[in-house]
């Protein structure tokens, strides 16, 4: 793992020491390689650095002028986004992190837990010192491109990029795909790639998540009545386009509902977050809580198998905003199954992920 130190000794320097002619350097002035390394950069979502105005407002910009994630033609979406949204949202989206925040690290819960991840990982690699571990975040800090030059200054010449998202989608795996080639296309001394595909079948990551629900639910003084699988939404029209993100996610709760022998009552499909006008993956799961509540169901509970971390949209949304929901229109037990994050589970899914797709290369 590269610690936070020497995250700080591998960023490239505004002024570097020429290099000594017994010492191969890579071009760009990077430090002397002890070359034969293989990296693993995981890659999360991202996180502002802060829950102020202007942290967010660089969080959001980032992050809404991707596109993969808003694909309206810019000449439409740039004046919303640029005239109103980040005119408004920063100062609603900081009030909702800072209502989540690790006020103890000064970071948001997501980066927390990704280095966790990232750390526990390497712990899993210690016997074999020809890995380096890193994380990154796709929007803020730590960068991608910032990352992949530490592990290429680490020796790197082989790394394994995975983008912490089980199921695919072009709004998440794709867009960590493309900053990754981003970065290599500026590098004149490329290391060999490998991206990780999606694991949302995957056995280990089907038995994971049974376990936490099975385990959480054992320690619950009720027995809920149903269970929801939620799941980010995507607009309707990305998935008309072909993109796999809403049968990867059905398949995942097929997998689940089989293992735990329920039934489709007790475990149901649904899809959070949805943002603008447009028609996202239905059944929404607020307006599912909402209708099992005034239905008469007195107890759920709710599990976020795409997130492999906790973060604004598992903690505010659905264990604060959809709690909220349910208990106003009448029901009684509601909890939130928490995400897979650095438990055993959820390392022993990463580790086994990425021991197979290193496959060859160790």
């Amino acid at each position: 793992m590269i610690d936070e130190k020497t995250q700080a000794a591998t960023r490239p320097s505004k002024s570097v020491a020429a290099p000594s002619a017994a010492t191969p350097h890579l071009p760009g002035g990077h430090p002397p390689l002890a070359m034969g390394k293989i990296g693993v950069l995981l890659v999360n979502l991202g996180t502002p650095d802060g829950t102020d105005y202007w942290p967010m407002r660089r969080y959001l910009r980032e992050f809404l002028s991707d596109k993969r994630v808003i694909e309206w033609p810019r000449w439409l979406w740039y004046p919303i986004l640029h005239g109103i949204v980040l005119t408004r949202r920063p100062s609603k989206s900081g009030a909702a992190y800072a209502s989540i925040w690790n006020r103890e690290r000064d970071e948001s819960p997501l980066r927390t837990v990704t280095r966790a991840q990232g750390e526990k990982l390497a712990a899993a690699f210690a016997g074999e010192p020809q890995v380096v571990v890193d994380w990154a975040m796709r929007y803020g800090n730590p960068s991608i491109a910032e990352r992949l030059d530490a592990l290429t200054a680490a020796g790197c010449e082989r790394i394994l990029a995975f983008p912490l998202y089980p199921q695919y989608s072009a709004s998440t795996t794709a867009t960590v795909n493309d900053k990754v080639f981003e970065a290599l296309q500026k590098m004149r001394w490329q290391p060999a790639l490998r991206t990780v595909p999606p694991y949302h079948d995957e056995p280990v990551y089907i038995e994971a998540l049974a376990h936490s629900i099975e385990t959480h639910l054992a320690s619950l003084d009720f027995e809920p009545e149903v269970v929801l699988t939620s799941f980010h939404g995507i607009p309707q029209s990305y998935f008309k386009k072909g993109d796999p993100y809403h049968c990867h996610c059905q398949k995942t709760t097929r997998l689940l509902r089989e293992r735990l022998g329920w039934d489709e009552k007790r475990l149901r499909i649904t899809f959070q977050s949805r943002f603008g006008p447009e028609e996202w993956l239905q059944p929404y799961t607020d307006k599912t809580v909402e209708a099992l509540a005034k239905e008469g169901v007195k107890r759920i509970a709710i599990i976020n198998p795409g997130f492999v971390t906790d973060c604004l949209e598992t903690l505010e949304e659905i264990a604060g905003e959809n709690a909220e929901i349910f208990h106003e229109n009448g029901g009684e037990k509601f909890s939130h199954i928490p995400c897979l994050n650095d438990s055993d589970d959820g390392m022993r899914v990463i580790e086994a992920v990425v021991r197979r797709e290193l496959s060859g290369w160790l």
